[in-house]
């Protein structure tokens, strides 16, 4: 067994508790190693302050290492061979002192390893067991492979992203691993822990991203009960369909992004555009949403992206240039706040999150 200092960290579970700030001080969470929306959870956890300790495999490079070098920081790391006795009852130790224990595989993998729910809590009552996964636990598709493409399509959201004469877009790997995977297990994790206050007692915590992904898609849904949301992309409110909630191209072959719903910042995006409301047609009927569209591109058409976003910047129009990663870290404002990714979020006034270093590579 091999224990290794990622970042400025306290002992393991099971040990002295921790010296971290953050709301979370004092809880102590076994994560076993695994892609995805599992270390990004992690990643939350510890940023709040918990000890986090991620049990890797010995010997074998971790998958995708490099890319999950932000995800990883803030950890303590150990390697355990689960498919050796030792391993396997290390792992119960450890999970015997902890508060919460992480997992990413896929069903029935822990409790073929003897470490499942089941034999975990016989040991540890107040445990809270945390499973991440894309299809659930149970059903039909419990054991089948996927990814973020995969249970976004299944979950309905991925058949209303892109452009109306194109296929369905992967809103990169946002919405399913990180909003509907990892922030769910997050949120079921407070919610144990939580609750273990008023009872002692820990339980399962089922997070799927098919499900997570699902529970996002609650106002879209409404709004199609409502008839205000048509199955077609590129023809509703929120989908690029309306003139004034889209994205145009500049002159420069950048990109502004309009987000002038209501009416007062309506008026203000004519007013910097310099077009007269008494000469456009009704924006509330769809059926010239086309014709607006076009005017609006042939107007952000004519200057760069940088000279409308200056244009706008101090208007109600909504307006804001689209930047790369790069620019958005050298934005007044996110520099301003020191935020982007790296930085903890949300930001509590009494028990800030930490700021850690990001996890090196491992085996």
């Amino acid at each position: 067994m091999t224990l290794t200092d990622e970042s400025p960290a306290p002992p393991a579970p099971g040990g002295e508790t921790t010296t971290r700030a953050g709301p979370l001080r004092g809880v102590r969470i076994v994560e076993l190693a695994a892609i995805g929306p599992a270390p990004f959870a992690g990643m939350v956890l510890a940023d709040l302050g918990a000890d986090v300790l991620r049990v890797d495999r010995p010997g074998a490079p971790r998958a995708f290492a490099a890319w999950h070098r932000e995800l990883d920081r803030g950890r303590r790391r150990v390697e355990l061979d689960l498919k050796t006795p030792g391993g396997r009852a290390r792992l119960l130790e450890l999970a015997a002192g902890a508060d919460v224990l992480v997992e990413g595989f896929r069903p029935g993998v822990m409790e073929r390893l003897g470490a499942g729910p089941g034999e975990c809590l016989r040991r540890n009552p107040a445990l809270v067991y945390a499973r991440m996964t894309g299809w659930g636990q149970d059903g039909p598709l419990a054991h089948s492979p996927g990814h973020d493409i995969n249970y976004l399509a299944l979950s309905g959201a991925l058949h209303a992203i892109g452009p109306a004469e194109g296929p369905p877009l992967p809103p990169l790997n946002l919405l399913g691993d990180f909003a509907g995977g990892g922030m769910f297990l997050v949120a079921g994790v407070l919610a144990a822990l939580l609750e273990r206050t008023r009872t002692g007692l820990g339980q399962v915590v089922d997070a799927a991203i098919v499900d997570g992904t699902g529970a996002l898609l609650g106002m879209l849904t409404a709004m199609a009960a409502a008839g205000q949301w048509r199955p077609e992309r590129g023809a509703n409110l929120l989908d690029g369909g309306a003139p004034f909630y889209r994205c145009y191209r500049c002159a420069d072959g950048r990109y502004v992004a309009v987000g002038a719903l209501e009416d007062r910042f309506y008026a203000a995006l004519l007013d910097g555009l310099g077009l007269r409301p008494a000469d456009l047609p009704d924006r509330d009927d769809t059926a010239n949403w086309a014709m607006l569209a076009q005017k609006f591109a042939d107007r952000f058409a004519t200057r760069e992206r940088d000279e409308w976003a200056a244009r706008f910047a101090r208007t109600d129009a909504c307006v804001t240039p689209v930047l790369s990663v790069a620019e958005a870290a050298e934005h007044p404002h996110q520099r301003a706040r020191n935020a982007g990714p790296g930085v903890p979020a949300p930001r509590l006034s009494r028990t800030p999150p930490g700021l850690h270093h990001p996890g090196s590579s491992f085996g």
